[in-house]
């Protein structure tokens, strides 16, 4: 009777251990998944980072793509029991005890792909411009107009933010200081709600109008599922097709139109003052700014960036070592005394990335990368430049994400225990 009951104490623990490795699959998965989530962001970010401190050194940005993860967990697992003889001189058959053996093994195999990012569609998007509606459409979320204008308008109404920053860096000082007072303005009645970006619906005539009885109901219906509409002149004698579309619009606060910052904002981007609507349109405005009518115009017009002019302005912010500078590695710009220039005063409240020595990485870094012999970092206590790399790191997927371009994959298959 000692023998069975000795076994079932023995067999009952290991039984149950066993069975609870059931749940290695469902345990992993949520030990793992954040663990990659957070390693692609935070990789994504450092990348991010490399590239902009590559463009203040003149370098060639590259990217690679995380195209995939595929993680493939294994446990396997074994038991048995081993007889265990404790005389040599034992019957045949007959043993006093057995031995259990257990064996649990786990394995990980994460497959990653990675996929170069420097293909014809990726430069193609690169430098193309961000689209007006695009733009529109930050300036009504809550990004502070400020931080949307200062990085992604080369112009507005040909009052330049320094467009000379949107390329590799110039040896003469940017134009920046109306257009930054003048924003900075206009950031001031957003945060106070006197100006709203909106759209308003615009009917624009397609061709001569025509007699009422050459329009059918099928007619009617088959311009409304184009986007086009007949309307009726005011005697009811004629048909005119139109297409609908929607313009953009900056509407100010009456109460606010003689504001100091709306007489700021006219008197800077040459606004005709006074108004309570003004149009928004991209580059339609003539370049010289001399031929606009004396008492202003009543439009904002726009010049965009694409997100590599965006990114190379932004590269301006980077505190470039002072050894680097006398070593000629990166240009230095300089204004008209001809003493170097401060690009603090270009990019200030809006991105910095400060430079430090040491082997490891800075402590209180939001992202860091190492790059020719220095630590390149965004303090996890500035806020404003955090905020703008953030806007650049969703925007570079925006704009960047389903490429058509069919460029090779790299396969990492990975093992580990």
């Amino acid at each position: 009777m000692g023998r069975p009951r000795s076994f079932v104490d023995l067999v009952v623990p290991l039984g149950l251990l066993l069975a609870g490795c059931a749940s290695f699959g469902p345990q992993y998965l949520q030990e793992s998944r954040l663990r990659y989530n957070e390693v692609v962001k935070t990789s994504s970010e450092e990348q991010l980072l490399l590239n902009i401190v590559r463009l203040r050194y003149g370098d060639t940005p590259s990217s690679l793509a995380v195209s995939s993860v595929a993680a493939q967990f294994e446990l396997a697992k074994s038991f048995q029991l081993t007889p265990f003889f404790v005389a040599s001189g034992a019957a045949a058959g007959s043993y006093a005890a057995v031995l259990p053996q257990l064996s649990l093994s786990g394995t990980d195999r994460p497959t990653i792909s990675l996929t170069p990012a420097d293909d014809q569609e990726f430069t193609r998007k690169l430098f193309t411009p961000l689209p007006l509606d695009g733009l529109i459409y930050l300036a009504k979320t809550t990004w502070p107009i400020g931080t949307v204008f200062r990085l992604y308008l080369e112009n507005l109404n040909w009052v330049p933010n320094a467009q000379t920053a949107s390329g590799p860096t110039p040896r003469e000082a940017p134009a920046f200081e109306d257009f930054l007072r003048g924003v900075l303005a206009l950031e001031a009645l957003q945060t106070r709600g006197q100006i709203v970006f909106s759209s308003e619906e615009r009917a624009e005539p397609q061709g001569s109008p025509l007699p009422t009885d050459a329009v059918t109901a099928r007619d009617l219906v088959e311009a409304a599922k184009s986007g086009f509409e007949y309307r009726r002149d005011a005697a009811g004698a004629a048909w005119t097709l139109v297409k609908k579309t929607q313009q953009p619009v900056v509407l100010v606060d009456p109460s606010a139109v003689n504001s100091p910052e709306m007489r700021e904002v006219a008197r800077v981007f040459r606004l005709k003052p006074g108004l309570t609507r003004y149009a928004i349109s991209q580059e339609a405005l003539n370049p010289f700014p001399a031929t606009y009518p004396s008492d202003g115009v009543e439009s904002f017009d726009l010049e965009t960036r694409s997100l590599l002019q965006a990114l190379y302005f932004v590269s301006h912010g980077v505190e470039v070592p002072a050894d680097h500078v006398e070593r000629q590695l990166v240009t230095t710009t300089r204004d008209e005394s001809g003493q170097p220039f401060d690009w603090r005063t270009v990019l200030n409240g809006l991105f910095r990335v400060v430079s430090a020595t040491g082997s490891g990485r800075p402590t209180g870094a939001h992202v860091a990368i190492p790059y020719r012999g220095y630590w390149f970092y965004i303090d996890e206590r500035d806020q404003s430049s955090k905020a703008t790399f953030s806007l650049l790191m969703e925007l570079a997927r925006l704009e960047l994400v389903g490429r058509s371009g069919g460029g090779p994959v790299l396969t990492l298959p990975l093992s580990g225990r």
